[in-house]
């Protein structure tokens, strides 16, 4: 019977372990059966939580004294006549408003009444305008620039002439004019003897050269064109080209058949060093020949 009782015991025993086991052990999903098979279970939350830290005061979150506020500065006050003005504006304004919305007859009269006296205004101020310009010389309009006057105006044109005919002479020391024309160019006819004349008169060498080897009477010193119109391309004749042979640059300066007067403004115009004008054109020594 002790040995019957022993069994027993070692029995219960084997037995007892492996529940005891179980329990300290983390349930498995076979020992769950009323779980079914389809379940997800969360994860097991973390043994210790981070403590939240306490935000540290930064220096601007201190508290600080509040700063005075800047006073308005007082607005300075408008001067009589601004007020004057600006109340008139506004009531021509309003006055041609009601009177374009209501043409009647009392309200297009009001307006043109106020609008007389405006007119009254300004032609006043013209007036004074014109005395005050007559009294300073350095505000008169006439006296700046081109006068206005016929008799001032025929001085000043003589002086223009004169003073670019020194010029012309002056750069006639190393340029020279290419006159392009055609035999059987009736424009080029006509325009030749103010050339001719042009060259005597101002001191600058006329070169003629002709594009299909024909005469012009004037220059019968014409040189045949040896390609340098095709350089330059020349498509219409007369055509006259400002030259400075010792650097090779040529410039056009017109087409057609030009006055005296023409010819000398433009050719000052080009050859100012001021002028804003394109880059010049740049060919061979040898087509200058």
């Amino acid at each position: 019977m002790n040995r019957a009782l022993l069994s027993l015991s070692l029995v219960l025993a084997v037995i007892a372990a492996p529940v005891a086991h179980a329990q300290d052990a983390t349930p498995r999903y076979w020992s769950d059966t009323w779980r079914g098979w389809h379940f997800y279970e969360d994860p097991e939350p973390e043994a210790t939580a981070q403590r939240e830290v306490p935000p540290r005061s930064s220096p601007s979150t201190t508290k600080s004294l509040p700063q005075p506020q800047p006073q308005p500065q007082p607005q300075p006050a408008k001067l009589p006549e601004i007020v004057e003005f600006e109340r008139l504006q506004k009531a021509v304004e309003q006055t041609r408003t009601i009177a374009i919305m209501r043409p009647t007859e009392a309200n297009v009269r009001r307006y043109m009444e106020l609008e007389a006296k405006v007119v009254a205004r300004a032609s006043t101020f013209a007036d004074m305008a014109q005395r005050v310009a007559w009294a300073t010389p350095e505000l008169d309009p006439t006296l700046q620039g081109r006068p206005v006057n016929a008799k001032a105006l025929e001085v000043f044109e003589q002086q223009q002439i004169s003073q670019r005919s020194e010029s012309i002479g002056a750069l006639g020391r190393d340029h020279v004019l290419f006159f392009f024309f055609r035999g059987d160019c009736p424009y080029c006819h006509a325009f030749a003897p103010t050339l001719e004349a042009f060259q005597a008169r101002h001191g600058i060498k006329v070169v003629a050269i002709s594009m299909d080897g024909g005469p012009m009477p004037g220059f019968p010193d014409a040189r045949r064109d040896n390609g340098i119109a095709t350089t330059l391309k020349v498509s219409q004749v007369p055509a006259v080209y400002l030259a400075q042979p010792f650097t090779g640059k040529i410039t056009p300066i017109g087409f057609g058949v030009l006055s005296e007067a023409q010819l000398l403004e433009r050719i000052t115009i080009v050859s100012s060093q001021v002028a804003e004008l394109p880059s010049p054109i740049s060919t061979s020594q040898a087509a200058l020949r």
